[in-house]
């Protein structure tokens, strides 16, 4: 790897302390920045129940990592549990973005290339058995390690160390939180979201560290087209920081989320990021806490052409829709609580194209074409039409029934004054849990009406699938209250399976 102006201080010896290579690790100020125009108040409120909330507490020396570590962890690591998500999400946090530019061709593809387990709240578990060096396939970080370790990770905000990033220093790229022993990992090169060039000589590149709420910059070891690589000193959350003599350019991405409602119109929001993990959850989390209900898009979401902070940016819709704000100054968010974005709205839904141009060349950064199909929902469409079909075969074999169990049928589906006043019942909900399929959390949303937030909460408590869906359809009970009824919920769920149509005909 190539190294920079600062970062070549301290390649040769990676155990020799910041102070011995002349770098110093200053305590930044801690003095608050004004944030002119954003209010942090919707947001704030959503950083209360997320896991990188709590404030990491640092592990003192290498040597206390047995018991020591364990009362040294953040309270993050603390509610860290070994068991796996599944894979489904309505809104992924996690969004691996690769660049695509000439000047970042990946330099790190000898690496071996490891998936981590996935931990509840957006965790990460690695688990490797021998010294080498292990690139993560989900965050970009890479592990160099001595011996048999687990290491567990995840992505932090930048946004709650804000007051940490004093200018001249400018984010680099995502910040994590890791644990393991820190005898075990020799170094960790954290990806950064920068474009390099050829103004490599130009910019120096430090590891912020933050340790009981302060922060020290630290030397890199080396740095390259991708990565800044550290010598682990402790375990407490990091992130590469970068100061630089010329503007800053940066790989881009735009990301897509339409509104779900009942209106016939269209409503988009899209964001303009840093191609930065840490940015890119943030705005998954901003929308998961939104009033409204959101889908993401799937478009191609990087930039043909980096982005630089000031330069002005339009968006441009074929046909023309309403846009607002109709142009944006591009600033790096990370550390910001609000995150910009831009409102797209047509009166009628149709095809139409979304173009990024950057205003003073008026070339095209970003573009996409966006169909009635990226925003159907298929699994429901293929509901409903299984459904018919189901009824259809349920009506042939009907016919064959003797005559007195056809009038039975017959008298069962049409009383069903009492079911329209009899609250379901556990049983009836448990029942219905084990017929619902991969499409539960859909359902929650768009049928039933909860908040994204509800489904995370009991996805995390709980490992068993039926069980989610359980309590997802008691967290439904516990809102309608006297509404709670066999009748009510059959209405709510009359666009779904025909299984589950079944088991409500049932209860019916």
């Amino acid at each position: 790897m190539s190294c920079g102006a600062g970062a070549a201080e301290g390649s040769d010896d990676h155990n020799v302390s910041s102070e011995e290579k002349g770098c110093p690790s200053p305590n930044l100020d801690t003095s608050k920045d004004s944030k002119s125009g954003e209010d942090s108040s919707s947001e704030s409120s959503s950083d209360s129940s997320d896991s990188d909330n709590e404030e990491p507490k640092t592990e003192e020396t290498n040597e206390e990592l047995g018991e020591a570590s364990a009362e040294g962890a953040s309270a993050q690591a603390e509610e860290w549990g070994d068991k796996e998500t599944h894979t489904e999400h309505f809104n992924s946090e996690c969004i691996k973005i690769e660049p695509h530019c000439q000047h970042c061709n990946a330099e790190n593809k000898h690496n071996e290339q490891v998936t981590p387990r996935r931990l509840s709240g957006g965790q990460f578990l690695l688990k490797v058995d021998t010294e080498g060096v292990y690139e993560c396939t989900e965050t970009g970080l890479i592990f160099e390690v001595n011996r048999k370790v687990d290491i567990k990770y995840c992505i932090l905000s930048w946004s709650k160390y804000a007051d940490l990033v004093v200018k001249p220093w400018a984010v680099g790229g995502p910040m994590f939180d890791v644990k393991c022993d820190p005898a075990c990992l020799t170094s960790i090169q954290f990806p950064h979201s920068l474009c390099l060039g050829r103004q490599d000589a130009n910019m120096t590149f430090r590891v912020l560290h933050v340790k009981n709420s302060e922060a020290s910059l630290e030397c890199p070891v080396d740095h390259s087209s991708t990565h800044v690589k550290w010598h682990v000193s402790s375990l407490s959350p990091v992130g590469p920081v970068i100061q630089s003599e010329e503007t800053l350019y940066h790989h881009g991405a735009v990301i897509l989320y339409k509104v779900i409602d009942q209106n016939p119109s269209l409503s988009f929001r899209v964001y303009i990021a840093t191609n930065n993990e840490s940015f890119i959850k943030d705005i998954a989390k901003a929308v998961k806490h939104s009033s409204k209900k959101f889908m993401k898009i799937d478009k191609p979401p990087v930039c043909l052409k980096l982005l630089q902070n000031g330069k002005k940016y339009r968006l441009v819709s074929e046909p023309e829709a309403d846009i607002t704000p109709e142009e944006i100054e591009f600033v790096d968010g990370s550390t910001l609580k609000l995150k910009s974005y831009i409102e797209v709205y047509l009166e009628q839904p149709m095809e139409f194209k979304l173009l990024l141009v950057e205003m003073d060349s008026d070339e095209i950064v970003w573009k996409a074409k966006l169909r009635e199909c990226d925003w159907v929902q298929h699994e429901q469409s293929q509901n409903v039409s299984k459904s018919s079909t189901s009824g259809k075969r349920r009506r042939k074999v009907s016919s064959t029934l003797p005559e007195e169990e056809i009038n039975a049928k017959r008298l069962k589906q049409v009383d069903t004054s009492d079911a329209a006043k009899t609250p379901v019942t556990d049983d009836q909900l448990i029942t219905l849990a084990g017929k619902l399929g991969k499409e539960w959390i859909k359902v929650a949303i768009v049928n039933l009406e909860l908040d994204i937030s509800d489904i995370d909460d009991i996805r995390e408590k709980n490992e068993n699938v039926t069980i989610c869906k359980f309590w997802m359809l008691k967290k439904w009970q516990e809102k309608e209250k006297s509404n709670a009824t066999v009748q009510n919920l059959h209405s709510c769920l009359k666009n779904v399976s025909a299984e589950v149509q079944d088991v409500l005909e049932g209860f019916l």
